[in-house]
């Protein structure tokens, strides 16, 4: 994903280049440091996100919003980064079309967070023909359709925790790992992660050992 970051701080847009440089599947396309500057290169590089400031020098941050985001399918993502912390900045981004919006300062982890979530929600819109329900909450911060409809006996919050488990981990997990990790009894996790696969939120492979029944193997599908 191709990031372009605005900010009128030469120090602060060069510590967050870093934080978009560590995030796999990230590169900094382009940095700016004016909102003249932030239109232009947004138009040139078609960047797929824009982190961006709104106290620039020569205009606020809030106008390019408006700008960048035209309503076309390939607007770039445009996810606040800024000091103001007022109702009315905060209000304005959200109309605007902000992703989300991060209050100065802010860690490489709190960014790392947001980037990977518009990722998700960009990877998980180009594999639709039609987006159900389910992928229309997702997208819009709603319940994720996997613990939205919980059969009789799971909760929330649990399936919750096993979701962020699958999720964070790199690669695909047993029933008995996830149980390790969230102090869950095997029989339980296990529950959670068919769950998710009848949903369609994680898949299921199974790993043939030399005696036995095969493992069977989770992971989640974002």
């Amino acid at each position: 994903m191709r990031v372009l970051v605005v900010d009128d701080d030469f120090m602060v847009a060069r510590v967050h280049s870093g934080y978009v440089a560590r995030i796999p599947g990230c590169e900094v396309a382009g940095v700016a440091h004016t909102a003249a500057d932030a239109v232009r290169l947004a138009g040139e590089l078609r960047p797929d996100l824009v982190l961006l400031d709104v106290y620039l020098p020569d205009r606020s941050g809030i106008e390019v919003l408006r700008e960048l985001r035209t309503g076309a399918p390939d607007d770039p993502f445009v996810l606040v980064i800024t000091a103001a912390d007022d109702p009315v900045t905060v209000t304005a981004a959200l109309h605007g079309g902000a992703t989300h919006y991060l209050v100065k300062p802010f860690d490489a982890a709190a960014l790392r967070e947001h980037v990977e979530r518009v990722a998700r929600v960009r990877g998980r819109l180009a594999g639709l023909s039609r987006a159900a329900q389910d992928d229309i909450d997702s997208v819009f911060g709603g319940r994720s359709g996997a613990t939205a409809r919980l059969p009789k006996g799971l909760t929330a919050p649990t399936a919750q925790l096993v979701m962020e488990v699958l999720r964070e981990h790199d690669g695909d997990l047993s029933a008995a790992e996830c149980a390790e990790r969230t102090e869950l009894s095997r029989v339980s996790a296990r529950r959670y992660l068919e769950h998710f696969v009848t949903t369609g939120a994680a898949t299921v492979r199974l790993r043939y050992g030399g005696t036995g029944r095969p493992e069977r193997r989770y992971r989640w599908s974002d």
